[in-house]
């Protein structure tokens, strides 16, 4: 764990300012970040994930200062530190993964560059790929709205989930597609782009 917390801080400060108060910080939630990533990597059946943390493995690193930078925001000990971690989060691995969003315990990805998942309803099993988002779309009345998303979606390559949407569980999204405002049922596999949806059952 002290490897883990250096090699965390030199990372830090290539880029930004930390305090000794954020240093006291960080050594204390990263060991809450550390084992949810741990927990996340026991459910994963990705080979490189069955030896524990590797930071090395941007995948598992990524995971891990989203976990860290999420902890860090639920606590507000030190504002702005959770902006850090989610800056450097995004400066390594060029995905958005914002610390005030809650994806679940059980969450992966496979080279997850240009992703961005924004705020929605995540459960466990949720897994990307490149270039993939998830965001609100507004009505003509200012109301945004945020889709909903059950077990184990699996979002393919450039794919979007956009507004009130409620996705059901075990659902593949095709590379491509963009499903906005839309609802899809459980057990099936998606594609094409809304209001055009192909939906066809597994």
């Amino acid at each position: 764990m002290n490897n883990i917390l250096t090699m965390l801080v030199r990372w830090l400060n290539n880029y930004f300012t930390i305090s000794e108060e954020e240093m006291n910080e960080l050594e204390f939630v990263s060991k809450i970040a550390f084992n949810k990533a741990n927990t996340n990597f026991q459910h994963s059946d990705n080979k490189y994930f069955r030896g524990g943390y590797n930071s090395l493995h941007s995948v598992m690193n990524m995971i891990f200062l989203y976990y860290l930078s999420n902890e860090l925001f639920k606590r507000n000990i030190c504002p702005g530190l959770c902006d850090k971690v989610y800056y450097l989060n995004k400066i390594m691995h060029s995905v958005d993964l914002f610390y005030a969003i809650e994806l679940p315990q059980v969450f992966s990805a496979e080279h997850p560059l240009g992703a961005v998942m924004g705020r929605a309803k995540y459960s466990d099993g949720f897994f990307f790929y490149q270039g993939c988002t998830v965001g609100g779309t507004k009505d003509k009345t200012g109301c945004i709205y945020y889709p909903e998303i059950e077990e184990n979606c699996h979002m393919y390559a450039n794919s979007s989930i956009l507004g009130k949407c409620h996705i059901g569980k075990n659902v593949n999204i095709g590379a491509g597609t963009i499903v906005k405002n839309q609802d899809v049922p459980d057990n099936c596999t998606v594609f094409g782009q809304s209001p055009n949806l192909i939906i066809k059952k597994k």
